[in-house]
C-alpha cells in the first residue's frame, strides 16, 4: 500500500481494509486516520498546536471557585484554540454544579415562602464572574475564527494552483532536467509556505500533491543520478523518522510518545518527498506497524483508565446510596438537621473528588446524584417549613404581648398594672423563636415598652412627696424619743405603753420608698423592749408578728404577704412531720421497755413543745388569712 494512497484504499465492498489480530477485528486504518485527522485539524489552525501539553484536569472534582480560577488562568495565558476542549469541560462542570446549587436554593426559598406572587431570585457573584470570563473567551474565539476563515479558502486556492503548476510542469515535455528540478523545488518551497487550509480538504489535497510529486519523479528517469540522490535523501529522512518512532515505543509516558509520533507523521507527510518506488510500500508499512504498536500501548493505557472510571462509578453509586439513606432518616431538631447537612456536604465533596466515570453513564450518574440531593433537601425543607410556621405563630403571640405592654406603659395605676406587666414578661419567656428577620425588631419594641413602664413606676415610687418626707421626719424624731423610753416594771402598764408607741408610729403614715430603712430601726427597738417584758413566748411572738403584718398591709406589699404565708405553711408542715416522727419513735421505745424511762420522758416533753409551736404557727396562719 502506497503512503500517498493509504487514505483512499478500500476493499471491494467499499469498506475500510480490516485485519484480524489475536482473534480481535481491528480497523487497520483507524489509528492512521486518527493521526491524519488530528494533523488536519492542527493544519487548519496553527494556534491549536501543542494543545496536548496543557493538562486536562478532572474538572468534575473541582469546586465552582476553583473552576472559575482555572478558566481565568487558561483564557489569560493560552491560545484560544489550544484550550477550547478545556474551556468546554470547565463550562460543563461549572454549569452542572451551578444548577444543582440553584435548585437547592430554589427549594429552600419555596419552603420558606408561602406567599403568592413571590419570584425566586438569587444573586451569585461567582456566576457573574464566570460568565464574564467565558464571554470574553467566546469573543476572542469568534474573532479568531473570522480572521482564520478569511485566509483558509485563499490558501486552498493557492495550493490548488501549485498542484496545477506541478501537473503542467510534468506534462510540459521540457527536456532540460535541471530546470525542471529547479522549478519543482520552487513549487515545493511555495507549497510549504502556502498556509493553512480547511481541514475537510486537507487529506485529499495532500494526497493529490504527493501523487503528482511521485509522477514528477517517475518521469525524471532520464536523469537517474539527480533523481536517485533526491530519493535517497528522502529515504534517509524517513528511515531516521522510523528510528525515532521505534525509540518512542520505550517511552514511559505513552501519551507523550503518541503526541510525538503524531508530529513525526506530520513531518513524514508534509515535509519529506517521496522515495524510490521499490521502497515506498515497504518503508511505509514499517512506519505504519510502529504506529499500530503505539496505538496498542495507548489502548492499554485507556483500558486502565476505563477500569479506574469503573471503580469511580462504584464509589459514586455508593455515595448516592448513602445520600438517599441520609435523606430518609427521621430528624426532628434544628441541631439534628445541621448535623445531617454537614454529612451531606462531606458526601457531596467525596462524590466530586471520586473522579470520572465511563462516558456512557456520566449523565445517568449525575442525574441520580442530583435526585438524591434533591430528595434530601425536600425532607429538610419540609422540617424547616414546619419550623417557619411555628415561628410565625410565635411572632403573632409576641406581637400581641407587645401591644398589651404598650397599652400599659403609660398606666398610673401601678398596683394594678405591675402584676400584669410582670406576667407579660413571664409569658414572653415561654414563647419560642420567631423568624430571624423579625427577632431583633420585636424584642426592641417589647423591651422599650416594658422599660418605659417600669422606669415610670420607679420614678414615681422614688419621688419624695411632701407628705412622705414629713412622715419620715416625724418618725425620725419619734425614734429618738423612743430610745429614752424606760419600762416601769409593771407588766400591764409597760405592755400598754408599748402598744401606744406602736399605734402612734402608725399614725405618721408612709415614708419615701428609699427611706424605709427607718422601719427596721423601729422594729429593733420594739424587739429589745419585748425581751425585757415578762411576756410569754407566744404573746411576744404574736405582737411582733401582728406588727409586721400591719406594716406589710400599710405598704400594700402583696408579694411580702404571699411569701410570709408560704413560709408559715412550710413551717406547719415541718412541725407536724417532726411530731409524727417523735410519736412513732416513742411507741417503738415504749413497746420494748418496762417502768419509767428518762429518754421517753424527754421525748414526750419535746412533743409538747412542738405542739405548742404548731399552735403558734397555725394562729399566725389564721391571722394572715384574715387580711
Amino acid at each position: 500500500m502506497s503512503e500517498a494512497q493509504h487514505d483512499n484504499l478500500q476493499n471491494a465492498d467499499g469498506a475500510d481494509t480490516i485485519e484480524q489480530q489475536d482473534g480481535v477485528t481491528i480497523n487497520s486504518q483507524s489509528v492512521l486516520e486518527e493521526i491524519d485527522n488530528s494533523n488536519a485539524e492542527e493544519n487548519e489552525d496553527d494556534s491549536i498546536k501543542g494543545k496536548h501539553e496543557i493538562p486536562m484536569l478532572e474538572y468534575d472534582t473541582l469546586s465552582m471557585e476553583d473552576l472559575t480560577a482555572e478558566l481565568e488562568k487558561l483564557v489569560e495565558n493560552e491560545k484560544v484554540m489550544a484550550v477550547k476542549d478545556h474551556v468546554e469541560e470547565i463550562r460543563k462542570a461549572f454549569t452542572d454544579k451551578y444548577h444543582e446549587f440553584i435548585d437547592e436554593k430554589r427549594e429552600e426559598f419555596n419552603a420558606q415562602n408561602n406567599e403568592e406572587g413571590l419570584d425566586f431570585e438569587y444573586h451569585f457573584p461567582l456566576k457573574n464572574k464566570f460568565d464574564t470570563i467565558l464571554n470574553s473567551y467566546r469573543s476572542s474565539k469568534s474573532k479568531h475564527f473570522k480572521e482564520l476563515q478569511n485566509n483558509l479558502e485563499n490558501n486552498f486556492t493557492t495550493r490548488e494552483n501549485l498542484i496545477e503548476e506541478l501537473k503542467h510542469l510534468i506534462d510540459s515535455g521540457e527536456t532540460n532536467i535541471g530546470d525542471m528540478f529547479k522549478k519543482a523545488n520552487d513549487i515545493r518551497d511555495r507549497w510549504k509556505n502556502a498556509g493553512a487550509i480547511p481541514r475537510d480538504k486537507y487529506n485529499i489535497l495532500w494526497n493529490n500533491y504527493h501523487f503528482h510529486m511521485e509522477r514528477f519523479y517517475d518521469v525524471m528517469h532520464l536523469d537517474k543520478e539527480a533523481r536517485d540522490i533526491d530519493l535517497k535523501n528522502n529515504l534517509e529522512h524517513k528511515q531516521h523518522i522510523i528510528v525515532k518512532a521505534k525509540e518512542l515505543l520505550n517511552e514511559a509516558d505513552v501519551m507523550k510518545a503518541f503526541r510525538e509520533l503524531q508530529l513525526l507523521h506530520r513531518v513524514w507527510k508534509e515535509e519529506i518527498g517521496p522515495v524510490d518506488r521499490d521502497q515506498r510500500e515497504l518503508i511505509w508499512n514499517e512506519f505504519s506497524e510502529i504506529t499500530k504498536q503505539m496505538h496498542d500501548k495507548r489502548e492499554g493505557l485507556y483500558a486502565v483508565a476505563r477500569e479506574k472510571e469503573t471503580d469511580n462509578l462504584a464509589i459514586k453509586n455508593e455515595i448516592i446510596l448513602l445520600i438517599e439513606t441520609l435523606g430518609t432518616e427521621k430528624i426532628d431538631s434544628h441541631s439534628g438537621w445541621q448535623a445531617q447537612i454537614k454529612k451531606l456536604e462531606a458526601l457531596r465533596e467525596a462524590f466530586f473528588k471520586a473522579g470520572k466515570v465511563p462516558a456512557e453513564v456520566t449523565e445517568e450518574t449525575w442525574g441520580k446524584f442530583k435526585n438524591a440531593v434533591r430528595a434530601f433537601n425536600v425532607n429538610k425543607n419540609v422540617f424547616y417549613k414546619d419550623i417557619k410556621h411555628e415561628q410565625h405563630e410565635n411572632l403573632l403571640k409576641k406581637q400581641a404581648l407587645v401591644e398589651k405592654a404598650k397599652s400599659l406603659q403609660e398606666s398610673a395605676d401601678f398596683n394594678a398594672a405591675t402584676p400584669v406587666m410582670k406576667q407579660i414578661q413571664n409569658d414572653w419567656k415561654k414563647i419560642g423563636h420567631v423568624p430571624r428577620k423579625y427577632s431583633d425588631s420585636i424584642w426592641k419594641e417589647f423591651k422599650d415598652a416594658c422599660n418605659a413602664y417600669f422606669d415610670r413606676m420607679h420614678d414615681a415610687r422614688n419621688a419624695e412627696s411632701t407628705e412622705e418626707v414629713e412622715a419620715f421626719e416625724k418618725k425620725k424624731t419619734f425614734l429618738d424619743e423612743l430610745k429614752s423610753f424606760e419600762l416601769t416594771g409593771d407588766h400591764k402598764i409597760d405592755l400598754d405603753a408599748i402598744k401606744v408607741h406602736i399605734a402612734t408610729w402608725k399614725t405618721f403614715g408612709r415614708v419615701p420608698h428609699n427611706r424605709r430603712h427607718i422601719e427596721g430601726k423601729f422594729n429593733k427597738i420594739l424587739d429589745a423592749l419585748f425581751e425585757k417584758l415578762s411576756l410569754s413566748k407566744k404573746d411576744t411572738e404574736m405582737i411582733r408578728f401582728n406588727n409586721r403584718l400591719e406594716h406589710m398591709s400599710e405598704n400594700d406589699d402583696k408579694r411580702a404577704l404571699e411569701q410570709e404565708q408560704y413560709f408559715i405553711r412550710k413551717k406547719i408542715d415541718e412541725v407536724q412531720g417532726e411530731i409524727f416522727q417523735l410519736e412513732n419513735n416513742i411507741q417503738f421505745i415504749s413497746s420494748s421497755s418496762k417502768g419509767k424511762n428518762p429518754f421517753i420522758e424527754e421525748v414526750e416533753k419535746s412533743i409538747e413543745r412542738h405542739k405548742d409551736d404548731l399552735k403558734l404557727w397555725k394562729e399566725k396562719l389564721q391571722q394572715i388569712k384574715s387580711l
